[in-house]
C-alpha cells in the first residue's frame, strides 16, 4: 500500500454519492431558508455527523457545547457510557444532531449513548452502518450541516459528495493522505463558494482567540521580519485497537486507522498538521521545499501498522524563512508541542506572548476552540458570509504530506512535484476481507517520482 496502485483493489475518488442521494438532496434546497444569503437566527440547524469515533463524538458533543465529563474519548478498553455523568453547562437549543453514520455498528452506538447522556437523542431510522451510510446521511432533506469525521482517507470523497448535496461542511483535519486527494478538496472548497456554502476545518487553532490574536499581530509586523520558526509535536503513544477475533485484515486496519499511511496519512498529517498549518497561517503561505528525514524505533510490531513514529523536517518557504519541524510518538516523558518564532525584533510563543521590541500578552477570554470553530461557521452561515477553509486546510494537508515524502524518500521534495503528484493511497474497493500488510517504508528503496 506505500506504492501508488496495487492490482486487485479500487474505486475511482470522483464515485463518491449515488445520484439518488445527490437528487434526494439537490431538490431539497432548503439549507437555512437560504444559507448563503442569510438565515434568520431562529432556524435550528440539524446535523448529520459522519464518523462516530472518538473525535466524531467528540464533535458532536462540541457542537452541541455538551457537559464535557462525558466520556471523551472512548476508553481504550471500549466503548462504555455506563460511568458518564451530566455535566454543569446547558447544550444549545438551535443545533440538534439528527442522523449518525459509520462504518461500524459499535461505533455508531457508543456515540448515539454519548448524545442521549446530554439530552439529544438520535431516531433509529436515521442511524446508517456500511461503506455507503455516508450517502444516506446526505440524502436526508433535513440535514444542513454535517460533520465529517471518518478517516482521512474517506475524507475527499465524503466532502466532495456533501458540497454536491449542498450541505455546510465541517471537516476534520487532515483533508485528505494524498495529493489527488488535497486537490480534490480545493476543488470542492471552490464548488462550496459559487454554492454560498460554508466550509470549515478541524484546525481549532484557527478559531482559538488568544492564538488569533497573537498570529494577528505577527502578521502585523510585531517581530518584524521572521527569520525562523520551530514547530514541535512530541508526544507519548496514543490509543491502539488491538485486533479482534473474526476481524478480517481490512476491517482492523480500518478500526486501527491512526497506524496506517493509507488511512490517516502517517502521524505528520493525521496530527503534525496543526502546527504546519499555524506556521503556514502565519508566514500567509506554504512553504516551496522539503528536506528530512524519520523513522520507526519504538513502534516497530505489527500492532503499530506501517506509519512511522518521528519525523524531523526542514521546510523553506519562497522568501527563505526555514522551518525546523519535529514530531513524534514515543513515550519518554519529555513531550513539547507548540511553535516558536524568531524575527528581527523580537520572538513569540505563537500563543499568547509577545517579547521584544513590542511586548505583549494575552489577557482576553478563551473560549473552548473546539466549540469556537462550530459558533464561527455558523455564524457566519447565519450573517450571510460563510467561512471556507477549503483552500488553507488542504494546502497545510499537502505540506505535511509533502514532509512525509521527504522523509520516506530520503530526497529534497519540491511543492510542485508534490502538488502534480499522481500518487494515490485510495484502494480500487472498500471492504473488510483479505488485505495485504502495507509495508514499512525504506527510503532505501522508496522512490517518490
Amino acid at each position: 500500500m506505500a506504492n501508488t496502485k496495487k492490482s486487485g483493489i479500487g474505486v475511482s475518488r470522483r464515485q463518491f454519492i449515488s445520484s439518488s442521494a445527490v437528487g434526494a438532496a439537490a431538490a431539497a434546497q432548503f439549507l437555512f431558508a437560504g444559507a448563503g444569503r442569510g438565515a434568520p437566527d431562529d432556524r435550528k440547524i440539524r446535523v448529520g455527523v459522519i464518523g462516530c469515533g472518538g473525535r466524531g463524538t467528540g464533535a458532536a458533543l462540541n457542537l452541541l457545547l455538551a457537559p464535557t465529563d462525558v466520556i471523551y474519548p472512548p476508553p481504550r478498553s471500549g466503548y462504555h457510557t455506563e460511568n458518564a455523568a451530566p455535566g454543569s453547562r446547558a447544550k444549545a437549543t438551535d443545533v440538534e444532531i439528527v442522523a449518525l453514520a459509520d462504518l461500524f455498528q459499535d461505533r455508531l452506538d457508543h456515540c448515539r449513548g454519548q448524545l442521549k447522556l446530554v439530552g439529544n437523542e438520535v431516531s433509529a431510522r436515521n442511524c446508517f452502518v456500511g461503506f455507503d451510510a455516508y450517502e444516506k446521511v446526505l440524502g436526508l432533506p433535513e440535514v444542513n450541516y454535517v460533520v465529517l469525521a471518518s478517516p482521512p482517507q474517506f475524507r475527499p470523497r465524503e466532502i466532495r459528495a456533501a458540497v454536491e448535496a449542498g450541505k455546510h461542511v465541517f471537516a476534520e483535519k487532515p483533508v485528505a493522505v494524498d495529493a489527488p486527494g488535497a486537490r480534490s478538496v480545493i476543488e470542492s472548497g471552490e464548488m462550496a463558494k459559487k454554492k454560498g456554502l460554508g466550509f470549515l476545518a478541524g484546525t481549532v487553532r484557527r478559531h482559538s482567540r488568544e492564538i488569533m490574536e497573537t498570529v494577528k499581530r505577527l502578521r502585523d509586523g510585531a517581530i518584524g521580519e521572521i527569520l525562523e520558526v520551530r514547530a514541535y509535536f512530541n508526544i507519548g503513544e496514543l490509543w491502539t485497537i488491538p485486533r479482534q477475533p473474526g476481524w478480517g485484515d481490512a476491517e482492523w486496519q480500518l478500526r486501527d486507522w491512526n497506524y496506517f499511511t493509507w488511512l490517516s496519512g502517517d502521524c505528520i498529517v493525521e496530527q503534525h498538521i496543526h502546527n504546519l498549518d499555524q506556521v503556514n497561517w502565519i508566514m500567509g503561505e506554504h512553504p516551496v521545499r522539503a528536506y528530512g528525514m524519520g523513522g520507526r524505533i519504538s513502534r516497530t510490531s505489527d500492532e503499530f501498522g506501517n506509519i512511522y513514529d518521528h519525523f524531523a523536517i526542514e521546510y523553506e518557504y519562497a522568501n527563505g524563512t526555514r522551518l525546523f519541524s519535529q514530531n513524534r510518538q514515543i513515550d519518554n516523558g519529555t513531550d513539547r508541542v507548540g511553535v516558536e518564532v524568531l524575527g528581527r525584533k523580537g520572538t513569540s510563543n505563537c500563543k499568547d506572548t509577545i517579547a521584544g521590541d513590542k511586548e505583549w500578552r494575552y489577557e482576553g477570554e478563551t473560549p473552548d476552540g473546539l466549540e469556537a470553530e462550530h459558533r464561527d461557521l455558523i455564524e457566519s452561515i447565519r450573517a450571510g458570509k460563510p467561512l471556507n477553509e477549503a483552500r488553507n486546510v488542504a494546502e497545510s494537508t499537502l505540506t505535511a504530506i509533502m514532509g512525509r515524502e521527504a522523509a520516506y524518500s530520503g530526497k529534497v521534495i519540491e511543492w510542485d512535484a508534490v502538488w502534480n503528484s499522481k500518487r494515490d493511497y485510495t484502494p480500487e474497493r472498500y471492504h473488510l476481507g483479505d488485505m495485504p500488510f502495507p509495508e514499512v517504508v525504506n527510503p532505501k528503496t522508496y522512490n517518490f517520482y
